[in-house]
């Protein structure tokens, strides 16, 4: 007797009516690493990058005694919109914050600029009338002393005093030691950014001492003297019409009672008539303005 066969006991033998059955395919598989997170760019801060250009504008134009308004306009506005700039979401912050800053600096520099051009305008609208001036020794002397005479009635431009002369007032002691001409090669050699003259011009150099004798006990500074230099057209001419890094420049720092300081200052001059000019110095804010020869 034989056994009847099941299907699924024991090995199931390949019919046309019950083919094999299919085994399960295997594949290796692959592990896929999540792609990185990609930082999202911040987009360009418009109004910050306005305020730094109007900040910059705002600041050059603060340094140029002749420009100040339109410094005074422009670093408002560059403070304001770097303010705005700030609290604007999702934008970068450093241009509003340079911005800001240059604004803040640039205004105090316009504070000083302004205060000195107030300054020098007042200076020339009033003069103390007490500064002396006495000639070098061998210069206008008298029985071996020092002649002395008010500065409102010798060194005019037509008659100034000579090189040497001590200019004093309440306050300041001024020496003219030396004027150097035709120093362009000295000054352009001073500093890499310091540009050479226009043509027709040279540079020429003014050496001279300051000493503090007031009694402020605060102190003041050197650059509370002026020295200008006036043409032989008369025409006035200021260091800072051409800004140039002079070689041992005269120091800016305060000084005390009986506090001395000796420095170049550098002008752009007519090479032509550069001897022909003349020095115009005031010794304190508040000084009489005393022509020196330039040679």
């Amino acid at each position: 007797m034989t056994t009847p066969e099941f299907p699924g006991a024991g090995s199931q033998q390949a019919s046309p009516n019950h083919p094999p059955a299919a085994q399960p395919a295997y594949e290796a598989s692959t592990q896929t690493l999540p792609p990185r997170p990609t930082r999202a760019k911040k987009p360009l801060n418009v109004v910050g990058l306005i305020a730094l250009i109007t900040a910059v504008l705002g600041f050059i134009f603060a340094c140029m005694p002749g420009a100040l308004i339109v410094g005074w306009i422009l670093l408002p506005i560059a403070f304001v919109l770097a303010l705005v700039s700030l609290f604007l979401k999702d934008k970068p912050k450093g241009l509003g914050i340079t911005a800001l800053i240059l604004s803040i600096v640039g205004t105090i520099v316009g504070v000083v600029v302004f205060f000195a051009v107030v300054g020098s305008s007042f200076d020339n609208a009033f003069g103390s009338g007490d500064t002396k001036v006495v000639a070098p020794s061998g210069e206008g002397a008298t029985n071996g002393e020092a002649a002395e005479a008010p500065a409102a009635k010798t060194g005019t431009r037509e008659t100034p005093h000579p090189i040497g002369s001590v200019i004093e007032s309440k306050d300041w002691r001024v020496v003219v030691n030396s004027v150097t001409l035709a120093a362009t090669d000295a000054v352009v050699a001073a500093n890499q950014f310091n540009d050479p003259p226009a043509a027709g011009s040279e540079y020429i150099l003014v050496n001279y001492s300051v000493t503090y004798i007031g009694d402020d006990a605060n102190g003041q500074t050197p650059s509370f003297v002026s020295v200008e230099y006036v043409t032989a057209d008369g025409r006035t001419v200021n260091s800072y019409d051409k800004s140039v890094v002079e070689p041992d420049p005269i120091s800016s720092n305060a000084l005390f009672k009986g506090g001395s300081a000796t420095g170049n200052k550098a002008f752009e001059v007519p090479s032509a008539t550069a001897a022909q000019g003349v020095l115009a110095v005031r010794a304190g804010m508040l000084g009489d303005k005393v022509f020196v020869a330039a040679k």
